[in-house]
Formats: C-alpha cells, structure tokens, sequence
C-alpha cells in the first residue's frame, strides 16, 4: 500500500485538493484548538487546515511522497505541523495527551482497524474527542473514491464496536457529494461519527 500512495502522490497537483474536508472543518470550528492527531493525512489538507485554526498539529501517513506535499503546503499557508511517516499500527503518542484524534477516509483492513482505533482512545485525554468520515459499503456503486474491497468499509455497527466506550455525539450514514480534488468527485456514501471519551 505504500508504494500505491506513493506513486498516487508523486504528482504535481494536490490529488484530494488543498482544501479541508467539509465533515472535518465544521467540526473543528465548534472546538476550542488543542492538539490534534491526524492519521493517514497524506498531502496534509486537514492537518494544515487545523494548524491554520491555531492547533498544534502531529500527522502521519506510510507515504513519503505525501509527507513532502504537506509539508510544502504547510509553507505556502505559513503553518507548522509535525508530520511522520510509518505505519499506523506501530506509531505510539503519550496516553491521555490529545484533545481530538480525527479519521478522515483513513480506511484499515480488518485485521488492524480495531487495534489503531482502540489505540486512538488511549492518546485522547478525558473529555477528547475522535472525528471520524469514512466510506460506508454503499459506496461501492459510485466513482467517487475509496476501497473497492467491502471489508475496508465502515457501518455504524463497526463504529460502535471500536469506539466503544466513548460517548457518541453524532452517528449517521448519509449521502453526500464529495468535491476533493479528483479522487473525491461525487456522489459518495460516508459514515460520518463524532464521540467523546468520558
């Protein structure tokens, strides 16, 4: 999968656009900024945003290429974040440090999606919060983007069993249209989930 991200973001354009996920930004805008993680942030459009807003931002994603690009984007809008590159099952950040931990189309095989959510949870701080948009099984019919392996896709049943423990804020599966560069165009099937820990 890395050399996949990789080669998708060796381009010149921003594939996903440089423009943060609607979901995400309305989202943010309610909070007081804190520090946030952003796993899988690959060109850095939602970590940069989030600096804009005055969090102090840690991102990751496996792909170098789109570290590079975040990092380039983060100087064009003159901001900071702290971004590394490596496998989400093996990054670790301190327990209870994190006011938001936010999952935007970060999408994980089963075997391991459960164990990084959990992971989540124990870097929130008490009374943090995980953000979470990602495609729903729905979503295999139209062309807007994401896996095209069904069990890569989340339902709320999912969501619950992961994130269990926190307190659900909002849980819907709804269907919007996407317009996130050219690999998000569309009509799109999302699961969308905000949850507290108490």
């Amino acid at each position: 999968m890395k050399n996949f991200w990789n080669e998708r973001y060796s381009t010149q354009e921003y594939i996903y656009g440089e423009e943060p996920n609607v979901f995400f930004a309305d989202e943010l805008e309610k909070l007081k900024p804190g520090s946030i993680i952003l796993p899988c942030d690959g060109e850095g459009r939602n970590g940069v945003f989030a600096a804009s807003m005055g969090w102090k931002v840690s991102a990751f994603d496996a792909s170098e290429a789109g570290k590079a690009k975040a990092l380039q984007l983060a100087a064009k809008k003159n901001v900071h974040i702290d971004y590394i590159t490596g496998d989400a099952l093996n990054m670790d950040y301190p327990e209870n440090s994190m006011d938001v931990i936010a999952f935007i189309y970060a999408h994980f095989p089963p075997a391991v999606r459960k164990k990084i959510h959990q992971k989540a949870i124990n870097w929130l701080k008490p009374g943090g919060r995980i953000i979470l948009e990602a495609f729903n099984p729905n979503q295999l019919r139209n062309t807007s983007g994401g896996p095209k392996e069904l069990s890569m896709l989340y339902t709320e049943d999912m969501i619950r069993e992961d994130f269990e423990g926190l307190e659900t804020e909002v849980l819907q599966t709804i269907q919007i249209t996407l317009n996130e560069g050219k690999y998000h165009e569309g009509v799109a099937d999302v699961i969308r989930f905000t949850g507290v820990k108490i």
